[in-house]
């Protein structure tokens, strides 16, 4: 075929904007200008599907008249990127970029309801609007999948065609994988690895041979997930970690801002005074979807009521959305509408059947869905926007469908979190009726604590009774311990039926640190704390790189970081605080003494790899001189120093021979000391 160069249009793929050539004759041949019209026409239907995704923003369930862009209402939380350690990464822009962009496969891990898939929203955005900022502007073809979706569909070329182009796409499956293999450079978003039903078809899947850098290693992948898949060690060095570590105080005022108050000041700052007046809420609410409820729903509640637990939070929030609904209804409904509001026995078995297999099935055929719950009960739910309708193409092309209505259509919960809240209904009955912790294990077998941390613990706060044989399971796990003193603060502080799980945790090493959530943390302070109340000894507190200061007035607290207190635990055996490359004054260290001195049950008091003061007051150690108490100092590796109580100086430990620490000897420590960690 032979054009003049005047009459070509061509399409840049990046702006889509038109050229136009002029002068030259080109020869072209047709399976060219065919392959040009293809990329273009399957680039103009990947951004139309996007758009339909990002501009589908329902930050409350039943808030459907009210659908935002996500640019309106995306808030940058904390991401960190894995080198040595966890660094902090300044945008989410920079996810993609050096020196940690080496790899090109990212997997992003981040604890459920902290923005996973709505960031990959916001990607989709940047590369459909060639944001200027954004590495995407570059990206030639984005490819984003949801992976709960993709149960049984082994090829991504028949994803693509089945979950992202429009049902009467002319392109082919065939013309897919065309474009794709021709692209300069192509990057794939697969969001949520942890709901993906194929994850153990290895690797009959190209989704897993993707993930396992088997297949397409020269494109950008992109994967998030609540867990790294199995066989991540096997491929680590060719991947990159990263995660989100939530909302911070910046992160919240800015939506607050942004999406729920715009300029109005005096809103705002009643909203943020509502966090600040309950700690539990505001650590709560350093997860971005109930911060993000939080936020609409207490612009809209004048009656907000404070919360001691998550599962009290999540009981008001889905009141919330009944009432929300119910305010709607006809008189007449309203008794029905009650009914399917408290008795849901049926969801709860849909939910916890789904989420307790070796494959997880978080989505339901809508026919299926419906004969089990009964139309009505299906419909209310549907309204509310606690389930979720979703569009599917079958696997087999059905030429002879004309209306999109008549494809099948699958349920799904508004987000993994409330699928987990009905699940746990049905948990902590069948616990109870079981009566049997290993019986009970069974039973929990594929429910990774890891994966529905808020199942167990929804499950041990609806129900104390429950608590007890949940727990047990809970702490069979690796890292069971932390998810189980999570769930013991869901009974707010009633204990009784799981004081030896108690005694358990606290005969073991309970270390405070920044590596957990800030929830976590003070969950940990509130177990301690009732330990002591309930005159349960414990063993060992080990804060690393956690303590911030003391309360000088009294000493009954130590303040860590977070803004989190540790109160006097009367119980307390052996107190460690590790703070690597700190100097400890004069004044934190007689504070932190007396502290100990209220600790009445404390017999040593560790200090590590910090720098302490020569000596001290003699009122400050003379509680503990009464207690023969130790206090160790162990500035160095294979260096120790005990505290006499008697001189109020150190001396080297009997394990180094004994004998008085030399003044000498004192500022040799401290040259050494401020020459390795560099504060000289």
């Amino acid at each position: 075929m032979v054009l003049k160069r005047e009459n070509l249009l061509l399409y840049h793929p990046r702006s889509v904007a038109t050229l136009r050539f002029s002068h030259y004759i080109f020869i072209l041949n047709d399976s060219f200008i065919d392959e040009m019209a293809n990329k273009q026409l399957f680039l103009r239907e990947l951004k139309a599907r996007y758009k339909q995704l990002y501009d589908a923003v329902q930050p409350i369930p039943y808030i459907r008249d009210r659908l935002y862009c996500v640019d309106r209402v995306f808030v940058e939380g904390g991401i960190e990127y894995l080198a040595e350690s966890w660094v902090h990464l300044g945008s989410y822009h920079l996810v993609f970029c050096e020196p940690h962009g080496q790899s090109n496969r990212k997997f992003l891990t981040g604890e459920p309801g902290y923005g996973k898939s709505t960031l990959t929203l916001q990607y989709a955005y940047d590369w459909c609007n060639c944001v200027q900022d954004s590495y995407l502007k570059n990206v030639e073809i984005l490819i984003l999948l949801r992976l709960r979706q993709l149960g049984g569909v082994t090829s991504i070329y028949t994803a693509i065609k089945r979950f992202i182009l429009p049902s009467r796409s002319q392109l082919t499956e065939h013309d897919v994988e065309s474009i794709v293999h021709s692209s300069k450079s192509v990057l794939i978003v697969l969001d949520g690895f942890d709901e993906y039903p194929d994850e153990d078809e290895i690797p009959k899947t190209d989704i897993m041979k993707i993930i396992l850098s088997q297949m397409f290693q020269h494109f950008e992948v992109f994967l998030t997930t609540r867990y790294l898949p199995k066989q991540y060690e096997q491929y680590a060095p060719k991947t990159k970690r990263l995660r989100l570590i939530g909302f911070d105080d910046r992160a919240r005022d800015e939506y607050i801002r942004k999406a729920v108050v715009g300029n109005d000041v005096v809103v705002a700052n009643r909203i943020k005074q509502r966090l600040q007046e309950n700690p539990i809420l505001g650590d709560l609410c350093q997860v971005p979807l109930f911060f993000v409820m939080f936020a609409h729903m207490s612009h809209e509640n004048e009656d907000f009521t404070t919360f001691k637990t998550v599962t009290s939070f999540f009981q008001y929030m889905i009141k919330c959305f009944h009432s929300h609904m119910r305010n709607k209804m006809e008189d007449v409904n309203v008794q029905r509408y009650h009914m399917f509001e408290k008795e849901h026995t049926e969801l709860d078995k849909v939910a916890f059947e789904g989420l307790g297999k070796r494959n997880q099935q978080i989505v339901w055929k809508k026919h299926d869905l419906i004969e089990r719950l009964g139309q009505d009960f299906y419909d209310q739910y549907i309204r509310i926007g606690i389930l979720v309708e979703e569009e599917v193409i079958d696997a087999i092309y059905q030429s002879d469908i004309t209306s999109i209505d008549q494809y099948p259509r699958e349920v799904r919960f508004y987000h993994k979190v409330f699928c987990e809240w009905y699940a746990a209904h049905y948990l902590s009955k069948y616990a109870i009726a079981l009566n049997n912790v290993k019986k009970l294990k069974e039973v929990l077998r594929y429910m990774d604590p890891l994966d529905l941390q808020y199942c167990y613990r929804f499950a041990c706060g609806l129900d104390p009774n429950a608590a007890g044989a949940i727990i047990e399971c809970v702490k069979q796990h690796k890292g069971g311990d932390k998810f189980a003193v999570l769930c013991i603060l869901e009974q707010g502080g009633q204990v009784e039926n799981i004081i030896d799980t108690v005694n358990d945790l606290c005969r073991e090493q309970i270390e405070l640190n920044q590596r957990g959530s800030k929830l976590l943390q003070r969950s940990t302070v509130q177990l301690l704390e009732i330990a002591s109340s309930h005159n349960i000894s414990i063993a060992w507190v080990y804060l690393f790189n956690y303590f911030s200061t003391v309360d000088l007035r009294d000493g009954n607290h130590l303040q860590l970081k977070y803004n989190i207190s540790l109160p006097v635990l009367t119980t307390l055996s052996k107190l460690t605080i590790d703070e690597p490359g700190r100097e400890i004054t004069s004044k934190e260290f007689a504070g932190i003494l007396k502290y100990s001195s209220k600790c009445l049950a404390l017999k040593e008091l560790l200090f590590d790899y910090c720098l302490l003061p020569p000596s001290v007051q003699a009122e400050s150690v003379s509680v503990l001189r009464s207690r023969s108490v130790k206090v160790i100092w162990h500035p160095r590796y294979a260096t120790d120093y005990q505290l006499n109580l008697q001189s109020c100086f150190w001396d080297h430990t009997v394990d180094d021979g004994g004998g008085v620490m030399a003044d000498e000897e004192y500022q040799s420590e401290v040259r050494n000391f401020r020459e390795e960690w560099g504060n000289t």
